[in-house]
């Protein structure tokens, strides 16, 4: 597995889901257990908080998934990797 993967067991991301990201980069992929994919991005929003930004993509099935931004609840570093707790995708 690449240092700059995650992969996820689902076709897409909810709230309370705990990425296993690399806590070194910004940027990295994202795996789908359908085989979809998609860039994400750990940013801060306005007041500082982390925010995961996920681009666009389509599941194996055809649903199309738009750009959206995820709240992250919590943090925390292991290692070289961090896990985040998703929150409620922003609107």
């Amino acid at each position: 597995m690449s240092h700059y993967l995650i992969e996820v067991p689902y076709p897409h991301l909810y709230p309370g889901l705990i990425l296993d990201a690399p806590a070194e980069v910004d940027d990295f992929l994202v795996l789908f257990g359908d085989g979809s994919e998609s860039r994400a991005q750990l940013i801060s929003d306005a007041t500082g908080r982390p925010v995961l930004r996920m681009g666009g993509y389509m599941t194996a099935a055809g649903t199309v998934i738009d750009e959206r931004v995820w709240t992250v609840r919590e943090s925390a570093r292991h290692g070289d990797r961090l896990h985040l707790r998703l929150g409620e995708p922003l609107p």
